[in-house]
């Protein structure tokens, strides 16, 4: 499995932007994405993941409300939408992939096996 993220760049405080992840290879029906962030200085954080199949979400306290996950499974291209961005969003941002993670795993970072190059997101205030 290969990871593509695409789509950062720089926005101003309270904007919005949405990352996408292409996934190559093939995908099975207990695939899990996910995205991660990393701010300068600081560890990766887990942010938002969801199921392949059936679609079911975890998300980190600190993004709910602001951040959607989503996925375009014919596509086989994960997405964020990142609304109502603040200077503190401002890392890199990661997209990752599972297989057969249960839900209470979907958090933990070492669970995952795979991992896209990251796509830089700068929020200006």
């Amino acid at each position: 499995v290969q990871l593509q993220a695409s789509g950062g760049g720089l926005v101003q405080a309270g904007g919005s932007l949405r990352l996408s992840c292409a996934a190559s290879g093939r995908t099975y029906s207990n695939y899990v994405m996910g995205w991660f962030r990393q701010a300068p200085g600081k560890e990766r954080q887990f942010l938002i993941a969801i199921k392949w199949s059936g679609g079911s979400t975890v998300y980190a306290d600190s993004v709910k409300g602001r951040f959607t996950i989503s996925r375009d499974i014919p596509k086989k291209t994960l997405y964020l939408q990142m609304n109502n961005l603040k200077p503190e969003d401002t890392a890199v941002y990661y997209c990752a992939a599972s297989f057969g993670l249960i839900t209470s795993s979907m958090r933990d970072l070492e669970k995952y096996n795979y991992w896209g190059q990251g796509t830089l997101v700068t929020v200006s205030s």
